[in-house]
């Protein structure tokens, strides 16, 4: 039972690495970006992202990912053991077989939740490029 943990675990993760969004600023064509023309905004984007990660606004944040993990894991731990008490089984087989399914399901959550650019980040770069003259709409 504890090698199927283990996997589950395993398993979420590398699909959370798997994930990991290349999402980019999508900006207005409005005056500035028309004068300075596409190239110029692509490195002021680039040049942006930078700025944020150095300033400890990181794209991503790995804890996204591995908190459902271990919230999955917990709840399917409780289920499993009152579900085993109640049939009068053990307790602690039925914790441990929760606690693999509940983790298993949590570490799909988070792989979707780890490919999403952090909120911190996204605004970071929102508001240098909107000081540098852009009109960032949305995120792609």
């Amino acid at each position: 039972m504890k090698k199927i943990l283990f996997l589950a675990v395993l398993g979420a993760a590398a699909l959370a690495a798997g994930c990991a969004s290349t999402a980019r600023p999508v900006l207005y064509p409005n005056s500035h970006l028309k004068q300075v023309g596409d190239a110029q905004a692509q490195h002021d984007i680039e040049e942006c992202r930078v700025l944020a990660e150095n300033a400890g606004a990181e794209a991503h944040d790995a804890s996204r990912a591995a908190r459902p993990v271990a919230e999955g894991a917990a709840v399917g731990a409780a289920v499993g053991g009152v579900s085993n008490a109640i049939r009068g089984r053990g307790i602690g087989v039925g914790a441990l077989a929760g606690a693999a399914v509940g983790g298993a399901a949590g570490g799909v959550h988070g792989a979707f939740r780890a490919g999403e650019v952090s909120p911190l980040h996204r605004n970071f770069v929102q508001r240098c490029l909107h000081e540098r003259g852009y009109d960032v709409i949305g995120w792609k």
